[in-house]
């Protein structure tokens, strides 16, 4: 059973879901795709959505805070993210772009040794439905730009601000 659960966040109410196994879903409560997100993940998972809270919950709900408070750059919550080999290769990969830096999508394509697959890991980090966690808000356009957040790319903009304001790096910010 996939238990579910809001949470709130400087930048909205965020759903979130887990199995006994792991965090399996984490996004914004007014991402027009949630349902049929969680649908998808009903049918992968072959199972049912209840409202209710877990101690994958609780340890996303406390790292969360910490993160959005500055106190935390990564996340030890365990995941579970049913997909294709290579969209889980792709959001592997999203957990190694540092706190405080972004990517090109073909950065991330060439990180994963596919430089030719630009547009599949773009639809791949679209497919994500680990918001923060897999930081997908820090994959970029070549040139530089804010493209594609489920979230809304004001939520993408606030989420780049404030790790660039706990990582001490400074991003060229005239590039967004």
């Amino acid at each position: 059973m996939i238990l579910k659960s809001k949470i709130d966040t400087p930048l909205g109410e965020m759903a979130a879901g887990a199995t006994d196994e792991g965090i399996c879903i984490l996004e914004f409560t007014d991402k027009q795709k949630l349902n049929t997100e969680l649908n998808d993940l009903t049918k992968l998972l072959k199972t049912t959505v209840e409202d209710g809270e877990n101690k994958h919950i609780k340890i996303l709900r406390k790292q969360l805070k910490e993160y959005f408070a500055g106190k935390r750059k990564e996340f030890t919550v365990t995941l579970i993210t049913p997909g294709t080999e290579f969209q889980n290769e792709v959001w592997r990969e999203l957990k190694n772009i540092p706190f405080g830096s972004t990517r090109t999508y073909l950065e991330q394509a060439t990180a994963i040794n596919k430089p030719g697959s630009v547009r599949a890991v773009a639809n791949a980090n679209g497919m994500n439905r680990i918001s923060i966690i897999l930081p997908c808000h820090r994959v970029i356009g070549s040139d530089g730009s804010l493209t594609g957040y489920g979230g809304g790319l004001h939520r993408k903009r606030w989420l780049l601000d404030h790790e660039k304001k706990y990582s001490g790096k400074a991003f060229d910010m005239t590039l967004f």
